[in-house]
């Protein structure tokens, strides 16, 4: 269990469309004790900027100590593999 890390979280809120698997990955974060930097992508366009510039296909995007886990399944993987130990 991390000690007050802090994760950053790249997800799409959209003003007729939010994001299921950004609200999950941002439950999971906390869950597992994570404080949580959530950097909503409100416009499509900023969606697609962030895409772009990551060179991603999806949001949301999860970040823990500057590197990039991935998305919402790459986050499930990383957090069984942390409790396993």
């Amino acid at each position: 269990m991390p000690d007050n890390q802090t994760a950053t979280l790249y997800r799409m809120v959209l003003p007729d469309h939010t994001c299921p698997f950004g609200v999950r990955a941002k439950e999971l974060l906390e869950q597992n004790g994570y404080d949580v930097e959530d950097r909503i992508l409100s416009t499509r366009s900023d969606v697609d900027a962030f895409k772009e510039d990551q060179g991603v296909q999806t949001t949301p995007q999860i970040f823990i100590d500057g590197e990039r886990v991935g998305g919402a399944d790459d986050l499930e993987e990383y957090l069984s593999k942390q409790a396993a130990g």
